[in-house]
Parts: structure tokens; sequence; C-alpha cells
């Protein structure tokens, strides 16, 4: 008989489930295999049920422990190798999709990854993109943008383009006034419109040179700075070349110019004998000529032909971009011979306050463009062409025929063109006193 387990030759027994230990009943198999991304770990159990087998993967997401069960091995190692990812990378939440859901995830992922874009940025900017484009494609939507904003280099601030501008105005030798003119006007313009200029819009310029109240001509000139510079910026491709800017469609104020103020010849003759050899020839080739002051002022003598009688005004020079020819007449000439002819006519930098104060000084007012209408007014009572005065004016014939025609007699026109240097009259000395607003003629102070 057995005694303690043992048979009769010593050998010990095997013994039933019921006598073994309860640690050993629920000691449990350990994973049927184990997938490593890193640090992280993912086990995989397998299990058979019924004669069907299948495999456990087990993890933990915010704590809580997740299980996936899969009919085939290769199906629980790939999620498995994926879960093992995502919890090395910190995305476990990812695990939460099905696996079709992933895949199109993991594609769309690899679409964008060129792009560096994130999908979330991608698809708000679909949505949004969609909204707007109602039931228009938006490839073929894209496609037309393409052509029309391609050219732009970049998304340039109206800030950095009159910056660039004025330096490259500065560069180009502009006159003192221009850059003046246009600093003030396109800081301002910058100021009120510190956006992009891709984005500014002709009604956001119109309304707020309307919203200035300023007087039509001042409103014209501010407009003409701004048209110069959106055609700056399209030249250097900070804007679409394939439309007209957004200022271009922008219509100019009517002036009046129905109540033209005119200088009679004994008016003009007072004014040129007693002007001082500086201010002579600004005098006497507006009068004459009939060119603008602003015109006048980027001229040199170079401009001045006296022996062929004509002077020129190259298209840089011109308010119109336009070259033009103006015949130089005999008083002209006589006006310009005994002057020394080398540099810029315009040698002072006072000349919007000498010259008016020259006028009042004489009891001779200076109204706005006073020698050119002058000149316009007698030239085509000579002449009786408005297109030729049109032509050395610079200005057009229906503006020479309406406002200008008619205005004096032949008569009247034949004593302006008359008007000669007295004698002594390159003696005379001017010296204007700013601060007392006092002109001294020939050293006597006028009022």
């Amino acid at each position: 008989m057995p005694i303690n387990g043992m048979n009769e030759a010593g050998d010990k027994l095997a013994t039933n489930a019921g006598t073994a230990s309860p640690k050993q009943r629920i000691k449990k198999a350990g994973p049927f295999l184990k997938v490593k991304a890193g640090s992280a770990v993912v086990p995989i159990y397998r299990t058979a049920c019924n004669g069907r087998v299948r495999f456990t993967l087990s993890f933990y997401r915010d704590g809580r422990r997740m299980r996936k069960m899969f009919n085939d091995l290769e199906s629980a190692k790939k999620e498995a190798l994926f879960v093992a990812q995502r919890i090395q990378s910190g995305m476990q939440h990812v695990t939460d999709l099905k696996p079709h859901e992933r895949d199109t995830y993991k594609a769309a992922e690899a679409l964008l990854e060129k792009l560096d874009i994130p999908l979330f940025a991608a698809v708000e900017d679909y949505v949004r993109a969609r909204t707007l484009a109602g039931n228009e494609s938006l490839s073929v939507m894209a496609t037309e943008y393409g052509k029309m904003f391609g050219n732009i280099v970049r998304r340039a601030t109206v800030p950095e383009v009159v910056a660039e501008l004025i330096k490259i105005r500065e560069q180009d030798g502009a006159s003192t006034k221009y850059l003046g003119q246009l600093r003030t006007t396109l800081n301002r313009f910058a100021a009120k419109f510190p956006c992009p200029i891709l984005e500014v819009t002709g009604p956001d310029v119109d309304a707020w040179l309307r919203s200035l109240k300023i007087s039509p001509v001042t409103r014209n000139s501010m407009l003409r700075c701004i048209k110069v510079l959106f055609s700056f910026a399209k030249a250097q491709n900070y804007l679409p070349d394939e439309k007209n800017t957004a200022v271009e469609q922008i219509p100019q104020v009517r002036v009046k110019l129905d109540d033209v103020t005119l200088f009679s010849p004994e008016e003009l003759a007072k004014l040129l004998h007693h002007a001082p050899p500086d201010l002579v020839p600004i005098i006497a080739i507006g009068a004459f000529a009939g060119i603008r002051m602003a015109e006048l002022e980027r001229l040199d003598w170079k401009a001045v032909d006296l022996e062929r009688k004509f002077i020129e005004v190259r298209a840089s020079e011109a308010k119109t971009a336009s070259r033009r020819i103006i015949p130089i007449s005999d008083n002209l000439a006589a006006w310009l011979t005994p002057l020394e002819r080398k540099g810029k006519i315009v040698r002072t930098k006072e000349l919007q306050t000498h010259m008016p104060a020259l006028a009042r000084a004489l009891n001779i007012g200076w109204p706005r463009n006073v020698l050119r209408h002058s000149f316009i007014s007698y030239r085509i009572a000579i002449v009786q062409s408005a297109d030729q005065v049109a032509l050395e004016a610079g200005n057009s014939p229906s503006i020479i025929f309406k406002h200008y025609r008619e205005l004096t007699t032949e008569e009247q026109a034949d004593k302006w063109f008359s008007i000669m240097p007295k004698k002594g009259q390159w003696e005379n000395t001017f010296r204007y006193d700013r601060k007392k607003r006092r002109v001294i003629l020939n050293g006597i102070e006028c009022d």
C-alpha cells in the first residue's frame, strides 16, 4: 500500500488538480507575442474557444485598460505596432479609430506632409473655401487665381511700397517738390491703409478721398500720386499684371475753369521790370511759353535753344509724360539772351514764396497758374488755333477751346508779346524777409 504518496518502488505519485495549490490554479499563460515601438510594448495574447483561435491586444489609454480582438495574427500584429507607435509618440487617442478610418487618416497625413500643413488646418481651410465657392469647382477657381495672381512675388504692405517708391524716385533724381508731394500724400495714405496693397479696393480709396473734405484740385493731385503708387506696385509684381489696379477706375473730380484770371500786359510789364535776374526767366518763360511751374522746376538751360528758338520739354519732365516743343517768341528771346544760361533754370528754393511776395509788393495779385492761363489766352488770340496752342501748352484742344477762347483781343495779345526789358533791368535787387513778410526792392522796403 502506498505510503506518503510513494509507491512500493519509492517513486512519487502524480497528484490530481484537486490537490494543487490556489496560486497554481489561477496562474495564466504569458503573452503569445510582444510588439515594441521604442519603449512602448503592446502584448498579444492567443486564446482558443470552440475550436476558433483569436488574438487579443491589451494596452492602457488614459489610465484605462483597453482590449482589441482579431481573428488572424497579421491583423493583430499590424494593430499592435500602430498602437505602440502612437503610445510612443503620445497620440493614443488615434487608436480609437477603426482600421479603415485610420488608413484614410494616414493617407491624408501623407498627402499633407509635403505641404507641411496639419490635417485639421487643411480641413478647416477646405470647408471655408467650399462654403465661399458654392457650386463652383475649387480646382478651376484655383487655376484662374493662379493665372491672375501667379506673378505676385510677395504681399507687400502699402507702407513698404511707399517707402520703396520714394527711395527709387530719389535715386532717379526726381525734383524736391515732386518728392515732397509724394511723401505728403502717400505717407498719409499709408497711415490709413497699413494692410497689403493687394487688399486695398477702389471704393475704399474713393471713400477716403471724399472724407477728407479737400478742394477738387487737391483731391485730383492726391489721386494722381496714389495712381503712381499703384502703377509702381504693379511694375514690381506686388499687384496682378492682367487687370487694372484698384484705383485706375476712380475718376478725377471735374474742376471748373470758368473763372480764368489773367494778367493784363501792363501788370506783366510792371512785374518783369521790377524782377531781379534770378526771377526773370521764371516769369518770362511762364508768361511767353506757358510752361507749368512744376515742369519749369525740372528744366535746365540745355532745354532752351535760342538759335533755333524753341524750348524742349522732354517726356520725363512733362506733366503729361509727352514730349513737346514750344516756340520762343522774339520778346522771350530778348529776356533770356542776357542771362547766364547754365544749370537749372529755377535757382531759387523759395519760388513759391518769392514770386507771390514780389507781386504783392507791386500791388498785383497772384492767382493760381496766372502766367500759364495768360499765355494760353493771349496765344490763341494770335494763332486762332486751339490745336496748335494745345500742342504748345500740353493740354487738350477741347479744354483750350472751351475755357480760353475769346478771353482777350488780338490787340492785347500783341501788347503782351511785345513786352521788352527796360534800361537798367539787370541791376534790379530783391530780398524777402520771411519773418516780417517784407520785400526789399532795389534797397527800398515795400509793405
